[in-house]
């Protein structure tokens, strides 16, 4: 029997937005030169119904129980715009989308939206709940709905099981996880006195505050790509990888935009680590590794940087994320407690940057309709978030990155106190860092 208790990750990033109302979703654009063939994408749009998006959270009737997967199939209608719009719009669009709210338990986790050009051409997105899946599991839910494959994962329908038997088994669940539970609780422990420990040495941060309320906003975000061959040319120019690149050019943007450490001026990655492994059906199975760049080396040695990720990868390995130890304490977390939680963890005097890559993408994610788009894209972007919020955390600097039809694309999410957060403004400092390595781009957005 499939056990469809969701993973503790997954009850975090649930309970982080019950708590702050703020939603991670990812983004996955299409551009043709012609009109999209609709029979081809309502299959595509019924096929995702069918696999990793076709499951919603159903949470447990005790305060501290795990909430469970459930089976969701139906498909949301796909929405096509009332009016076609030139191809200078499409980004205020994309932005416009992916405000339209998803949903891990209410629904929908997903939709789909389709927006005619005036010039025959038609673009389409696909905007999807990171609490059901993450980079990853997206990748393989677009590409099996374009094959046609269907999965069945076990779970059972919404509200079957009656109120009674849930109370009983969930209550059992909980008394076999105490051990668990208190080794979590002394791992929470010690974490918090690391923290006061270093943080003698750091600069304050804000205090933390609720998050619900506060003026909503829309971050600046500017997507690029570039060629594959350009690009693998300054790779072997400057010694690294494709992936010390990117971490390269995040590096300089992050200098431009004044995310640097207060201490020594070094920037702090943050990179997500894939952990997905054959049946495995967490909606985010990840953890991260951190290191710090000198800004002022990357543009002419990628060795530096290739060193620190291999450094920390074999350092996750030896030891575990330390920050996941907690994690069986989240069912018994109050939202109040979250709320604060939230913004402790990410109001950080070391101003990270989170760099998101995942490399090769298969072609057929570029054949939603059964034929091949003309550009393709993808971007992570926070619904809900707030001016307040985004302040309190000291800005943003978020960029997410993949290899598809011969093109490296980089999509960057970013806000700077006291600056103008614009596109244009964001646009200018990518051009810029571009430069920096000379690499050119087309930029969109």
């Amino acid at each position: 029997m499939t056990d469809n208790r969701i993973a503790f990750l997954d009850h975090a990033a649930f309970l982080r937005l019950r708590a702050t109302g703020v939603e991670t979703i990812g983004q996955v654009t299409w551009i043709y030169d012609r009109p999209v063939d609709m029979q081809g994408l309502r299959r595509f749009n019924r096929n995702l119904g069918r696999g990793w998006l076709g499951r919603r959270i159903e949470r447990s009737p005790l305060p501290f129980g795990r909430p469970r997967w459930v089976a969701y199939h139906d498909a949301p209608e796909i929405d096509v715009a009332p009016s076609p719009r030139s191809r200078a719009e499409i980004m205020g669009w994309l932005d416009e989308r992916a405000q339209i709210p998803v949903d891990p338990e209410y629904g929908p986790c997903w939709h789909l939206g389709v927006l005619p050009l005036h010039d025959g051409g038609t673009a389409v997105t696909l905007i999807t709940s990171h609490s059901v899946v993450d980079g990853v599991a997206l990748h393989l839910a677009v590409h099996e709905a374009v094959n046609g494959i269907t999965r069945d994962f076990g779970y059972p329908p919404p509200r079957s099981r009656t109120r009674g038997r849930a109370l009983l088994v969930d209550a059992w669940d909980a008394v076999r996880g105490l051990p668990e539970v208190f080794r979590a609780l002394i791992a929470c422990i010690m974490l918090v006195l690391k923290r006061d420990s270093s943080a003698k040495t750091r600069t304050s941060t804000p205090p933390a505050t609720s998050s619900r309320g506060g003026q909503p906003i829309v971050l600046p975000a500017v997507t690029f790509s570039c060629d594959l061959a350009s690009w693998d040319a300054r790779v072997l120019e400057l010694g690294g990888s494709s992936n010390s690149l990117f971490v390269a050019f995040a590096t300089r943007l992050a200098q431009r935009m004044g995310r640097l450490s207060p201490a020594d001026g070094a920037v702090t990655i943050t990179m997500p680590v894939n952990e997905r492994t054959a049946d495995d059906l967490r909606a985010n199975a990840l953890t991260a590794i951190i290191f710090r760049v000198d800004p002022d080396r990357v543009t002419t040695d990628l060795q530096l940087i290739r060193n620190e990720i291999k450094q920390s990868l074999a350092a996750l390995h030896d030891t575990p994320n330390e920050l996941l130890k907690p994690l069986p304490l989240i069912p018994y977390t109050p939202r109040w407690l979250a709320r604060n939680m939230a913004a402790l963890a990410l109001g950080s005097s070391d101003l990270p940057v989170c760099c998101s890559n995942v490399s090769n993408l298969s072609q057929d994610l570029n054949r939603i309709d059964g034929t091949d788009a003309n550009y393709f894209s993808a971007r992570l972007f926070n619904q809900g978030a707030t001016k307040q919020n985004i302040e309190r955390e000291s800005g943003q600097l978020y960029l997410f990155s993949g290899c598809l039809n011969g093109k490296v694309f980089i999509s960057v999410s970013s806000y700077q106190l006291g600056a103008e957060n614009s596109n244009r403004q964001l646009r200018t400092l990518i051009e810029q860092t571009l430069a920096d390595y000379r690499l050119t781009a087309e930029v969109f957005g």
